[in-house]
């Protein structure tokens, strides 16, 4: 059977003679789950019948033109069987919740690009489906995207959108970029003035920061905590995990300009700072101070109350691209590094990790941060997101720390499409879609013991020149269906990799993405209201480097 199913499954073959009557969704289809499967129970039935109009009523499970949804615990923890025909039936076997929500997914694919539509479209009803059994599981436990929500705003209905489309394409991490210094999206009830304050700014440099464009109109908004428990209900109801981050010492501008006292006061006046309006490095960061501490525990406090441990066993907090000159020039913060006999400012941030990863580890959680915290000593318990290439990672994972690879080079979604003149704003190297497909989460020459270390893999996407839905879209799709497959499916090497078979699937991954409403890239190039004529990127020409 030709399944067109992205990502590809692990093996797809004939049932026998038991499938061969086929299956055919009706009116009259019946819908069996077994305990521990009624997220999926509730998903498919409120997806197919938005686009078929079938009810799919309980019924019993050795009833014919039924679907059947069971847990064997004997299979992977999200890998499933997926059988269509055998008494006219469907048949999803998982051996985990998770398991039989993905099984669901590629029944859904079967189902044709009619059901991924939100009402019947057509007079024909779904295609007949021929009979077929199909076992799979992923590659990798860790397959996500990172989303910055602090540059521009996203709306939670188009969170709530985009954790329909990871689970669509069997992705089950969900890395939420909450903070940074243009922006503070999450409302917390002891510091009101992070969201009164941080999660607006005056205007918006447009395009790259060496544009002269501004867009003058006040940018902001936020998520209130009732907004962040619908998301992670929502993405747990997916079997996705949320991670969020609260990026500390640095791409903390928003927080400094809602309280000021948690800057270098003694180097620069904090009262006089505001959100910030452009974009780049930051050279204002936190002060090494008891009172920052504390009040970023109550930060985290409320951040742990929102995202419980099993939806969010991760706390990403940053710890990228802080600048130290202001700690050079600090008094307080040179004599926190005299008293605390710390080396030098590398060394303070790596006090500053270690004293939150000690703090989230009592708390039963875990922190995870960005590759520059391996500067200064990596917390013990700390995992590492890999995001300035391979090096970061390969050194954690060497050195016995889990880690997730999502090098810049490689998997910036916000990076351009290609080489030609009409990309809306290009920032970056090109990545196309054949390069996401032969992007490898493994380097060569790990040892066997650090390779147990990766946990997996994602794509990130900032949002500096991504200013809505559409843009998004854009810069996401298709390309997020090739990074799917890599997380899950058992590629070959990515030289040998049929990319060709990949873009045949694609022809009709298309016109499911065209029925969820997706402003993907088209193959053939932007549309002409996806373009965005004299508004400057910042495009690096050649190949990425490979590090």
């Amino acid at each position: 059977m030709d399944t067109e199913l992205i990502p590809a499954p692990v093996h797809v073959g004939d049932p026998g003679d038991s499938g061969r009557d086929g299956f055919r969704l009706d009116p009259s289809t019946t819908l069996a789950a077994a305990p521990g499967t009624e997220n999926t129970e509730r998903w498919l039935r409120s997806t197919l019948a938005a686009a078929f109009g079938v009810p799919l009523a309980p019924g019993p499970e050795d009833a014919g033109n039924t679907i059947r949804l069971r847990i064997d615990p004997a299979l992977e923890p999200e890998g499933y069987r997926l059988s269509t025909g055998a008494g006219r039936s469907v048949e999803i076997t998982g051996g985990s919740a998770a398991g039989v929500f993905w099984g669901a997914q590629t029944f859904r694919q079967l189902l044709g690009p009619e059901a991924f539509r939100r009402a019947p479209v057509g007079s024909d009803g779904p295609p007949v489906l021929p009979g077929t059994h199909i076992e799979d599981r992923p590659r990798f436990p860790w397959r996500g995207m990172m989303l910055d929500v602090a540059r521009h705003f996203l709306p939670k209905d188009d969170v709530l959108r985009y954790l329909d489309l990871l689970a669509a394409h069997k992705l089950n991490v969900f890395h939420f970029h909450l903070t940074d210094d243009q922006g503070w999206r999450i409302e917390i009830e002891r510091y009101p003035r992070l969201t009164e304050v941080g999660s607006w700014r005056t205007r918006t440099k447009h395009g790259h920061r060496a544009s002269e464009l501004w867009d003058e109109t006040p940018h902001g908004g936020y998520y209130t905590q009732d907004d962040i428990r619908e998301i992670v209900a929502y993405a747990a109801a997916r079997h996705i995990r949320v991670v969020p981050e609260i990026d500390i010492p640095g791409h903390s501008q928003a927080a400094i300009a809602a309280y000021p006292e948690l800057g270098n006061t003694d180097v620069v006046d904090t009262a006089a700072l505001s959100v910030w309006d452009t974009w780049g490095i930051n050279p204002n960061v936190l002060a090494p101070t008891d009172n920052t501490l504390r009040f970023f525990e109550g930060v985290l406090e409320e951040v742990l109350a929102l995202f419980p441990v099993a939806t969010s066993p991760f706390i990403h907090i940053g710890g990228d691209e802080a600048r130290k000159d202001q700690w050079r020039q600090s008094p307080a913060a040179q004599a926190r590094i005299t008293a605390s006999g710390l080396a030098d400012e590398d060394a303070l941030q790596s006090w500053i990790i270690r004293h939150f990863d000690a703090w989230l580890s009592a708390r039963g959680r875990r922190l995870i941060g960005w590759d520059e915290i391996l500067e200064g000593g990596l917390a013990e318990g700390a995992a590492v997101s890999s995001w300035r290439g391979y090096e970061g990672g390969v050194a954690a994972a060497e050195a016995g720390h889990d880690v997730v690879m999502c090098p810049s080079q490689q998997v910036y979604l916000d990076y351009r499409q290609d080489g030609g003149p009409d990309e809306p704003m290009p920032i970056g190297y090109v990545r196309t879609l054949e390069d996401v497909y032969r992007f490898e989460p493994v380097p060569p020459g790990l040892t066997e013991e650090a390779a147990r270390h990766i946990l997996g893999t994602q794509a990130n996407v900032w949002t500096e020149v991504i200013q809505n839905r559409a843009r998004l879209d854009y810069q996401v799709f298709p390309r997020l269906a090739a990074f799917a497959e890599v997380a899950w499916s058992p590629l070959p090497a990515s030289a040998e990799r049929d990319f060709a078979d990949f873009e045949r699937r694609m022809a009709t991954h298309y016109a499911r993405l065209d029925a969820l409403g997706v402003d993907y890239r088209p193959p053939t190039g932007p549309l002409p209201w996806q373009r965005r004529p004299g508004v400057p990127g910042f495009p690096l020409e050649g190949p990425p480097p490979n590090v």
